[in-house]
C-alpha cells in the first residue's frame, strides 16, 4: 500500500491539474466578452468625402472612374452610395461617356453603378457622331460591357434629334440605341445624312441612333437611325 501512495498521490494531482485548467478556460470564456455576431441589416460601416474610386482593365489602364462630393459604404450588399456621383467611362476605343446624377450607388465593386434622380449620361463627340445626352430619373450604367440601359422614361437628344420614350439602351461599343416605346421622335435631316436605310454608316459602320425594340416596331415605324 505504501507503495501505491506516491501513484495516487500524482494520479490525485494530475486529475486536479485537469479540472482546474477545464474551470480557468470555462470562467475565461465567461468573463471575456467576445465579439457580436455580425449583422445583416443595412448600416454604414465607413464614409469618405471627396470620394473616388477607379476600376483598370487587365493591362492596368482605367476603364471607369467614380467620384463625388461624399460617399459611404455598406457590408450588408457592399454598396458605395455616393452624393453628387460623377461616371466617367474611359474604356479605350469608345467615345467617353460621363454619367450624372444627384445620387448614385455602386454594386459589385463597380461592375453596376445606378444614377438616380436628375441623371443624365452625356456621350462625347467625336470624329463621326456627334455628341448624345439622356436624361432620366434612373440610369443603370454597366462599365464592363460600355452599356447604359432605364426602364422609366427618358429624353435622348443627338445633334439637333431629340426622341422621348419609355425604356431605353444604349450601347456604347456598337454605338446603337434601343428604345422600346417611343413617344415622340423628332429626327433631324443634317442628322441622317450618309446613313443608308439598313442603318449602316457612309463608310460602312454601324449607324449612331435609335433602333426600335422588335416587340415594339409599331411604336415608330418610320424612325430611322441617325
Amino acid at each position: 500500500m505504501k507503495e501505491r501512495f506516491p501513484s495516487l498521490i500524482a494520479l490525485f494531482l494530475l486529475l486536479a491539474l485537469v479540472v482546474g485548467t477545464w474551470w480557468a478556460a470555462e470562467y475565461t470564456q465567461r468573463a471575456v466578452q467576445n465579439d457580436p455576431p455580425r449583422r445583416f441589416t443595412h448600416e454604414m460601416d465607413a464614409w469618405s468625402r471627396n470620394f473616388t474610386m477607379v476600376r483598370a482593365d487587365v493591362d492596368g489602364k482605367p476603364i471607369n472612374r467614380l467620384e463625388g462630393d461624399y460617399g459611404e459604404h455598406y457590408p450588408d450588399d457592399d454598396s458605395y452610395v455616393v452624393t453628387m456621383p460623377r461616371a466617367v467611362g474611359l474604356r479605350p476605343g469608345t467615345p467617353v461617356t460621363i454619367g450624372t446624377s444627384l445620387t448614385g450607388t455602386m454594386y459589385e465593386g463597380g461592375k453596376r453603378i445606378v444614377m438616380e434622380k436628375n441623371a443624365h449620361l452625356h456621350r462625347m463627340p467625336d470624329a463621326e457622331t456627334p455628341p448624345m445626352d439622356v436624361h432620366s430619373q434612373k440610369l443603370i450604367i454597366l462599365p464592363d460591357d460600355d452599356v447604359m440601359y432605364t426602364d422609366l422614361p427618358a429624353l435622348v437628344t443627338r445633334g439637333q434629334s431629340t426622341m422621348n420614350g419609355t425604356g431605353m439602351k444604349y450601347n456604347n461599343k456598337t454605338r446603337q440605341l434601343e428604345v422600346f416605346s417611343a413617344t415622340n421622335v423628332n429626327i433631324n435631316n443634317t442628322d441622317t445624312q450618309g446613313h443608308s436605310s439598313s442603318g449602316k454608316s457612309g463608310n460602312g459602320k454601324p449607324a449612331d441612333g435609335a433602333k426600335p425594340s422588335p416587340a415594339n416596331t409599331e411604336s415608330a415605324p418610320q424612325q430611322k437611325k441617325p
